[in-house]
């Protein structure tokens, strides 16, 4: 514990902005077959260094089978809040859940990211025990903790109840319990955000169990049995307060993304797919008159494709769904970055006006049908997946790997890992770095990325930018 406030803690997003540029990104390998452990990798990613774009360390789990996915930090900005019990922590250990095996690891960076290690364990049963979750997926720094989403309740198949979130203290790293208290008709998750000067919390849906771990259930999917509302929470109260189907049509309604300035109430949340015509879209949601609001404010149209160029899940469609599965927001809630994974695209729109996006960059790389190969020459399999912006907004990270079952079925002939970055123009646009290109060891699917001292997914900002 530091005396003083972690000088990567930022009160406002213009503050975090202004900060030194990430040295290093850590990002979670997992093995698809489960033949060997997850681990995380440590990547240099300073200009000019003779290790550059190279992995740098590693840190290889004692356990298979874990299907590492979403990761986080300890804590984060938002310890800098009037109602923080943790103002003197660090931004120092890493908590990377298993989503397969609900088994939570916690990382110690300290002294150097290229002598991290394994500081804790936290075994399956201790989750269940203390919160009848199972399938820990999303991880978040508050003031009071950290907090954890599920995917699974209780039970072998994860069905015993509703998923939800829970709370583990961010000093001895000790699962607490759970957080809701009255979740109304929330009955499946995926990812949450909030609002904490303002006080209140917005969550998202994505499937039960059986309806992603074996792969993508088509039957469930065109009967429309996949997540479809965002639900909107008093913070403090840990209740429901209102509830907004996006239509049953609009499935999987995943990354939630609000504004960094806590004066603006708006977010932007992304639909995997319409099943009505094949579709991605870009809704926004913003707050007035007392109640939230949600509007569709961006589609992405799928691509003709000819039947040899498409999987078997596919092949009757004859097209490839735009699928996008991660959206990030920039520092400075201008813009908006969205993952096509299924085209192969990653685009940038700019958000000033939240409820009227404009298309300002595109890059294409990898892609279902496409498959474009990065500018250095070399494949990328899969599509543009996790994505992740450096806190000045100039330089934008992307993997490739979504789920290991789903990445099976979209992309047969395999998944290797891969890691690249795109420079942003002063006004927009993008171009993908030619000597930016991460390519993992055999066998290992590259997933989420996190930066160094914290990054426009993993703070959440108590004060309003000047």
């Amino acid at each position: 514990m530091t005396m003083r406030p972690d000088p990567t803690f930022h009160a406002s997003p213009k503050l975090a902005m202004e900060a030194p540029a990430e040295n290093f990104a850590y990002t979670l390998l997992l093995s698809p077959d489960f033949s060997k452990p997850d681990a995380l990798a440590v990547i240099d990613v300073k200009p000019g260094s003779p290790t550059y774009s190279q992995i740098v360390h590693t840190v290889t789990m004692p356990n298979k089978g874990d299907e590492f996915h979403h990761f986080g930090w300890n804590a984060c900005s938002s310890a800098l809040s009037p109602l923080a019990g943790h103002a003197f922590v660090e931004r120092r250990y890493l908590i990377i859940p298993g989503l397969r095996s609900s088994r939570i690891y916690i990382i110690d960076t300290k002294p150097d990211p290229t002598k991290a290690k394994i500081h804790k364990i936290i075994e399956p049963e201790e989750v269940f025990k203390k919160t009848g979750y199972s399938r820990p997926h999303t991880i978040h720094c508050g003031p009071d903790g950290i907090y954890v989403s599920t995917l699974g309740g209780g039970g072998k198949d994860g069905t015993n109840g509703p998923p939800g979130v829970f709370i583990m203290d961010c000093e001895t790293f000790e699962v607490l319990g759970r957080w809701e208290i009255d979740r109304g008709p929330q009955t499946r998750h995926y990812d949450f955000w909030w609002n904490l000067p303002r006080d209140y919390m917005v969550t998202s849906e994505w499937a039960l169990p059986p309806q992603f771990e074996n792969g993508i259930v088509p039957e469930d999917l065109l009967a429309n049995k996949y997540g479809h509302h965002l639900h909107f929470w008093d913070l403090r109260a840990r209740r429901n307060v209102q509830t907004i189907d996006l239509g049953a049509n609009h499935q999987m309604a995943l990354e939630v993304r609000p504004a960094h300035d806590p004066v603006r109430e708006y977010g932007f949340v992304g639909v995997v797919v319409d099943t009505t015509n094949l579709e991605a879209s870009i809704w926004t949601w913003w707050r007035e008159g007392g109640k939230f609001h949600a509007e569709k404010t961006a589609t992405i149209p799928p691509e003709p494709a000819p039947k040899e160029k498409l999987p078997p899940l596919l092949q009757g469609f004859g097209a490839v769904p735009p699928l996008v599965t991660d959206i990030d927001l920039s520092m400075d809630d201008r813009f908006l970055y969205v993952s096509c994974w299924g085209t192969g695209e990653m685009r940038q729109y700019d958000v000033t006006d939240p409820r009227k996006p404009k298309l300002a960059g595109s890059v294409h790389i990898g892609g279902i049908a496409r498959r474009t190969p990065h500018p250095n020459g070399k494949a990328f399999a899969a599509g543009p997946q996790m994505v992740e912006i450096s806190r000045d907004g100039k330089r934008v990270y992307w993997t490739n790997s979504l789920y290991s079952t789903w990445d099976d079925q979209f992309y047969p002939d395999g998944v290797p890992g891969v890691e690249v970055m795109a420079n942003v123009g002063r006004n927009g646009g993008l171009e993908l770095d030619k000597n930016y290109f991460v390519s993992f060891p055999d066998g290992y699917r590259a997933h989420q990325i996190r930066l160094e001292g914290g990054d426009c997914s993993t703070d959440s900002f108590c004060y309003p930018s000047v």
